[in-house]
């Protein structure tokens, strides 16, 4: 895609929601609409978001339950018409391949890795032993012969991942620029740094959303892309 920005809604208001989706629109490429949004507005919401900015919708549902209920959850989307949903790697390959069975003709379905709040302290407290690279890498692989279109990673695995998966859809979260604060996430890089090397779609929220001025914010951020 020509701008590979999405921009993070999670927004608790849909007034404002929709607003700054106008407002940064010529900036970006596309809407991620999280948990958040979802829980809080529904159908309806992801409807007015679409219609207000004509922009792609990518749903991060990060759907994890059996395989049945997985498919069904994809096909109640169906009338969404989402351009990507997230599924969680960990709900194994049946889970997966149902999920891209079930998904609509034109939407891709993207697996989750490793949260990029989480660290390798993290997955030790959970049971995994090893890297966070090698989590995601064997997750990666999990994915790609589960049929579905790529994964979620964050920028730190990103080089690897599109080594691994050459035609690979690669989406990267957890970015910040320059100096800017990391907040909740632990494993960040810029969107420059995860663009070069093989993201598909940057996911960008608080650099913008919180910024004093977000439309100066998503201008500035594509153009260093």
């Amino acid at each position: 895609m020509s701008n590979p920005i999405f921009l993070a809604l999670d927004l608790p208001r849909l007034d404002a929601a929709k607003a700054l989706a106008e407002k940064v629109g010529p900036h970006i490429g596309g809407i991620k609409l999280g948990l958040e949004f979802f829980n809080a507005h529904g159908g309806h919401g992801v409807h007015e978001i679409a219609h207000a900015t004509g922009l792609p919708i990518f749903l991060d549902l990060k759907l994890h339950d059996i395989p049945n209920t997985v498919a069904g959850a994809m096909q109640a989307i169906h009338v969404l018409e989402p351009a990507i949903v997230t599924v969680h790697a960990c709900g194994g390959r049946a889970m997966m391949e149902d999920a891209k069975a079930a998904a609509g003709e034109h939407c891709k379905v993207v697996a989750v890795t490793m949260l990029t709040s989480l660290d390798e302290r993290d997955l030790k407290a959970t049971g995994i032993d090893g890297s966070p690279h090698d989590h995601v890498m064997r997750l990666t692989e999990l994915a790609h012969r589960s049929g579905l279109d790529g994964v979620v990673c964050s920028g730190e695995e990103v080089a690897a991942v599109h080594r691994q998966w050459k035609d690979g859809f690669f989406v990267v979260p957890g970015l910040r620029l320059p100096g800017g604060a990391t907040g909740d996430q632990k494993r960040v890089v810029t969107p420059r740094k995860a663009r070069d090397d093989g993201a598909s779609v940057l996911v960008i929220g608080r650099p913008i959303s919180r910024a004093d001025d977000p439309l100066a914010a998503a201008r500035e951020i594509e153009a260093t892309l």
